[in-house]
């Protein structure tokens, strides 16, 4: 695309609901996500709005003064940072003599061109097949021509509009089928994961707040990550040893937005549901961001949406990212927020840039997934080879050591619904177990002898 003009405008309600963001931020995160597709920005404004018009959005003294600038700059793309109508986006490029996209045609854009698997590619074509359904209302004249029917009693045919449409439709239906099939094999593969007795530990966050960084410092993967808004949409999964030996899943998942389409949720919901499958969830935030507060609650927005509400799903954590950003005054303060809150929601305090903090986390990660999991102390004959080879696939082996008659001694942890047929397979040979209390680490938990 050639060189375009930026605009944020704000109702005079004070914009988006929720918390009130900065017009800086605002105009600043519109301008990232037209970056983002690599657009020439020539110019940016931000227009108060004293009333929203149905027909333009914009007042005609705005609209004619847009258009000035327009033509000096020779501006061929303006993006409105706001939802507009059908009708709107109609009238605002026949005022300005320039193509106009929103918000959600912009999002659509970079959604379009970063996903790179084939079901990332087939949730972008549906959101954007749902946008343009709503576009379809005679803004061209070709759409109001007509098909004749057949013979004398064949009515007046159908309009191209409603021929447009059906195509849609049934494109629509189409690529549901085939996300229908994904979903599937997607709950195929959770399902194989959930054979593995590692848990799943799944990073969200608002856009750019730095998961993938974190990911990769976690996994030492090579998972694309840069200072940039949806720098990646895919879901990446990797194996993790965390500090005292615990192993987990790590998935990175796509970031979250202010606004973000209801079409681009509902088409994304088969890659979201790796949320939803999650032991642990970990919400990454960028504390240095001056809207990080506002960040937060469009985070827990689209958590909200999913069915997950942060504030009593005992499955949520939150990161506190960036930290190599504050000042010393603000770290320290930023620390005392930390040590305020209780030790089952206290967040942790990391840089995914320079490492610090990384430990911590992982030490975190473990005590909040072992809260509620018993870990138990068996001894094997050596010739057990079949009871050694169940442990390993239904459980998760902490330490295993050889005596000098032979036996193995095998510590293990295990998840709740595991404990029962862990007991059948096992009852001669469990010599005691404990259980890790809330809040507490393995090292923490005192053992307790004598098993039923």
């Amino acid at each position: 695309m050639g060189p375009y003009t930026c605009f944020s405008a704000s109702a005079g309600e004070g914009g988006r609901d929720g918390l009130e963001r900065s017009h800086e931020a605002r105009l600043a995160e519109a301008t990232g996500l037209a970056r983002a597709i690599e657009l020439e920005i020539v110019a940016q404004q931000r227009i108060p709005i004293a009333q929203i018009r149905p027909a333009t959005f914009l007042g005609k003294g705005h609209a004619s003064r847009l258009a000035t600038l327009i033509e000096a700059l020779t501006i061929s793309l303006v993006v409105m940072d706001c939802a507009l109508s059908p009708v709107q986006q109609r009238n605002l490029e026949k005022a300005l003599a320039s193509k106009v996209i929103d918000r959600t045609g912009l999002i659509l854009e970079i959604f379009g061109r970063r996903a790179r698997t084939r079901e990332g590619a087939l949730q972008v074509e549906l959101a954007h097949l749902a946008y343009q359904k709503s576009r379809l209302v005679r803004s061209w004249t070709h759409l109001e021509r007509q098909r004749g029917g057949f013979g004398f009693l064949g009515g007046p045919g159908e309009t191209q509009i409603e021929a447009d449409r059906r195509q849609i439709g049934e494109r629509m239906i189409h690529i549901e089928r085939e996300l229908e099939n994904v979903k599937r094999t997607r709950g195929l593969h959770r399902k194989s994961r959930r054979a593995v007795p590692y848990p799943i530990v799944a990073l969200v966050g608002y856009t750019n707040a730095g998961k993938s960084t974190l990911f990769n410092k976690l996994t030492e993967a090579d998972v694309f990550a840069a200072d940039q808004l949806f720098a990646t949409l895919d879901p990446t999964l990797r194996k993790v040893v965390l500090p005292h030996g615990s192993r987990i899943i790590l998935s990175d998942t796509v970031g979250f937005l202010a606004g973000l389409p209801t079409m681009l949720i509902k088409a994304f919901r088969a890659t979201l549901e790796e949320v939803l499958e999650a032991d642990l969830i970990l919400h990454v935030r960028d504390l240095a961001h001056e809207d990080a507060e506002a960040q937060q609650e469009d985070v827990g927005k689209v958590l909200a949406a999913l069915g997950i509400d942060p504030v009593s799903d005992s499955r949520y954590m939150e990161v506190w990212n960036k930290c190599d950003l504050l000042d010393q005054e603000q770290y320290a303060a930023t620390n005392q927020r930390c040590q305020r809150q209780s030790s089952q929601g206290q967040p942790v305090l990391v840089s995914a840039l320079t490492g610090e903090g990384m430990d911590t986390l992982g030490s975190a990660i473990e005590a909040r997934l072992a809260s509620g999991r018993s870990i138990f102390t068996i001894v094997l004959d050596p010739a057990d080879g079949a009871g050694l080879n169940w442990l390993y696939e239904n459980s998760e082996i902490l330490t295993k050591t050889m005596g000098a008659d032979g036996r193995i001694s095998v510590q293990v942890r295990l998840m709740p619904e595991r404990v029962e047929f862990f007991h059948r397979r096992f009852k001669a040979a469990v010599s005691r177990s404990f259980s890790v209390p809330e809040g507490r680490t393995q090292a923490d938990a005192e053992p307790r002898r004598g098993v039923a």
